[in-house]
C-alpha cells in the first residue's frame, strides 16, 4: 500500500505500468533470502526484459555492482555502499521499515519463465523507501497488562534491527537503548551462548525462521514456559516446539494452523492478552 502511495505521488500510475510491462516470471520472496524478483519485458524499451528486486537494504545493497544516477548507471563505491547503509540505518531509527530497490536487464537466454536465484547477482541499485507501518494502538497497553500478568513479551523480526528496537520501545518491551539481537549474530551462537543471551534480550531481527526455533528451544531450557506466534509454513517447527503455538488466522497458512494450538483469528496480539 504504501508502495502504491509513493508511486502515485511520483506520476507512476499501476494501470499503465501494468500494460507496459509484461510479467514473465518470478521469484518468490524468502524468509531467508529476505528478497523478491519479477521478471517482466519492457515495450517501451523494445521488449527488452528486466529483472526487478526488491528487499532488505543492507543484503540487496551487497548484490549490487553499479547505481542508477540520472540517465547512466554508475560503479558503487565503497563510500556510496557506506552512505546508503547510513541512511538505512537513520530511517530505520525512526521506526520506519525500510526496503531497497534494484534492477538488471537480462540476456536474451535469461529471460525465460522459471527464474533462476543466481540471477540476483550484479544489480544496478535504484533506491531506498521508508515506510511507516505503525503499531496498533492497543499493543502497547497489552503488552503492559502481559508485563503485569508475569508474562515478558519478545519480538521476533525480520526488519533491520535499529527498525526493531525503535518499535520496540515505542511499545514499551524494552527500555531505550535496548540491545537487538540479529540473526547473522545469533547464528554465530553456540546453544550455551544462546542460552545466557535469552535470558536478557528480548528483540531478534533479521530472524529467519530456524532461528526462531532455537529460541524457543534456549527459552524452554530456562524452564520457560513458551508461546510462539507465527503465520508461515517454515513457522510451523517453532509453533509445534513451542508449549503454545499461536497461528495467525487471516495471514497464516494451512501448515502454520495444523502446527498450531491456537488460531488468532483476528491476527492481534491484545486478543493473546485477553485470551490469557
Amino acid at each position: 500500500g504504501a508502495l502504491f502511495g509513493a508511486a502515485r505521488k511520483a506520476g507512476v500510475v499501476a494501470e499503465d505500468l501494468a500494460a507496459r510491462c509484461r510479467r514473465v516470471g518470478v521469484i518468490p520472496f524468502s524468509s531467508e533470502r529476505k528478497l523478491m524478483s519479477t521478471a517482466q519485458t519492457d515495450t517501451d524499451r523494445g521488449g527488452r526484459t528486466v529483472l526487478v528486486s526488491k528487499g532488505a537494504p543492507d543484503i540487496l545493497l551487497a548484490r549490487c555492482t553499479h547505481e542508477s544516477v540520472g540517465k547512466e548507471d554508475r560503479p558503487l563505491a565503497a563510500e556510496r555502499r557506506q552512505a546508503i547503509l547510513a541512511a538505512v540505518e537513520g530511517l530505520a531509527a525512526e521506526a520506519l521499515r525500510t526496503l531497497g530497490v534494484a534492477f538488471r536487464v537480462l540476456e536474451h537466454a535469461e529471460g525465460q519463465p522459471g527464474l533462476d536465484l543466481e540471477l540476483e547477482r550484479e544489480l544496478v541499485w535504484l533506491g531506498l523507501v521508508g515506510m511507516i507501518d505503525p503499531p496498533r494502538p492497543e499493543a502497547q497497553r497489552a503488552v503492559q497488562e502481559a508485563r503485569a500478568a508475569g508474562i515478558r513479551t519478545i519480538m521476533i523480526t525480520g526488519d533491520h534491527p535499529a527498525t526493531a528496537a525503535a518499535i520496540a520501545v515505542e511499545l514499551g518491551i524494552v527500555p531505550g537503548g535496548a540491545r537487538a539481537l540479529a540473526g547473522p549474530e545469533l547464528s554465530a551462537m553456540g546453544a550455551g551462548d544462546l542460552e545466557r543471551a535469552v535470558r536478557e534480550v528480548s528483540v531478534y531481527a533479521r530472524v529467519s525462521p530456524e532461528h526462531k526455533l532455537r529460541i524457543v528451544e534456549a527459552l524452554q531450557k530456562q524452564g520457560e514456559v513458551v508461546a510462539m506466534t507465527g503465520d508461515g509454513v517454515n513457522d510451523a517447527p517453532a509453533l509445534k516446539r513451542a508449549d503454545i503455538g499461536v497461528a495467525m488466522g487471516i495471514t497464516g497458512t494451512d501448515v502454520s494452523k495444523e502446527a498450531s494450538d491456537m488460531v488468532l483469528l483476528d491476527d492481534n496480539f491484545a486478543t493473546i492478552v485477553a485470551a490469557i
